[in-house]
């Protein structure tokens, strides 16, 4: 009897010591890949939650900026790394759902390579202008835009990006013409609308509001369905006139395919906790930015659902980009 209970309690413990026996995770310090340059709403984001991740994993978290070709270069660190969940990129719509339309060849594929972890965070982009443009309201801006005949220019965060696309389809939708001027990120874009090199943007809302409290540039319109906690005062596209103009840029950590199940669901916990410290919705909320969090499926069919529908977009227009 004794023997047979020393078995039983054996056998019970097996699976306990099959637990302990997993390496641990992580077991060295996070890369944290951000796609775009330093001062930019993603990199304000990877900062922000790659300083509490830290004390969550016990591990240094080392956010490394690799900004160039539309989000693409940082991409593909992330896609190239080894499956185990040391390295996670801060992904976006342009290099993961716009970039298989508009480029012949991608230096990895979004949808065979990466694995969706946990959305971070979405914000409406935000039509802006350089506060020296006689227009306050979306109409006079297309009233404006017209009478000019195509030499209204705008800025973008660069060819592809969520910011491109969302102004192409007001240039669309209202008819007028502008000539595309694109830059490195989401600072020299708001900058260039700021001291007038550019007349307008259509971008997030965080680099530009330093500008907007100095009188150098206006909002006039926000591509959500509804208006912005801190932003009241401007109208969403739908008040304006322009309905079918609703486009949420979003982002949020991804990371080389064929990391294990287990390590996928403890980083998807991890940020969703973290999304929920009242310190680092306060500090988002200040810049616009929504915290999303919820689960890898949800963001795996947000992406799908999004590559689906600003495909149909860029075949529209013939957008085609070399990489």
């Amino acid at each position: 009897m004794h023997r047979r209970t020393l078995l039983a309690a054996a056998a019970l413990a097996l699976p306990a010591a099959s637990v302990l026996a997993q390496p641990t995770w992580p077991q060295r310090p996070m890369r944290l890949i951000v796609p775009a340059p330093p001062g930019s709403s993603l990199d304000l984001i990877a900062r922000l939650l790659g300083d509490k991740l830290k004390d969550r994993w016990g591990q240094s978290v080392v956010v490394e900026n690799k900004p160039g070709a539309g989000g693409l270069l940082g991409m593909d660190v992330a896609a190239k790394a080894p499956p185990d969940g040391h390295v996670l990129a801060l992904g976006f719509n342009g290099p993961i759902a716009f970039a298989p339309f508009m480029y012949a060849r991608l230096p990895y594929d979004p949808a065979r390579d990466l694995v969706p972890v946990v959305m971070t965070t979405s914000q409406p982009n935000v039509l802006a202008v350089h506060a020296a443009l006689p227009v306050k309201t979306v109409r006079e801006f297309v009233a404006w835009a017209r009478e000019r005949g195509g030499r209204m220019n705008y800025a973008s965060l660069g060819k592809g990006s969520s910011s491109h696309l969302s102004m192409e389809l007001l240039l669309a939708e209202a008819g007028i013409q502008g000539t595309h001027v694109p830059f490195n990120g989401s600072p020299p874009s708001a900058m260039s609308v700021a001291q007038g090199e550019t007349d307008a943007t259509m971008m997030v809302a965080p680099a530009l509001l330093p500008h907007v409290r100095a009188g150098r540039v206006r909002l006039l319109a926000v591509t959500s369905r509804q208006r912005l906690d801190g932003l009241h005062d401007v109208p969403t596209m739908a008040e304006t006139g322009y309905p079918a103009i609703e486009a949420l840029a979003w982002n949020g950590f991804f990371t080389a395919a064929g990391t294990p199940a287990g390590v996928i669901q403890r980083l998807n916990a991890d940020v969703n906790a973290v999304l929920q410290d009242a310190a680092v919705r306060a500090a988002l909320a200040q810049q616009g930015l929504t915290p999303v969090g919820g689960s890898a499926e949800a963001f795996r069919a947000q992406v799908a659902a999004d590559t689906q529908r600003w495909g149909a977009l860029i075949r529209r227009i013939g957008l085609k980009l070399e990489s």
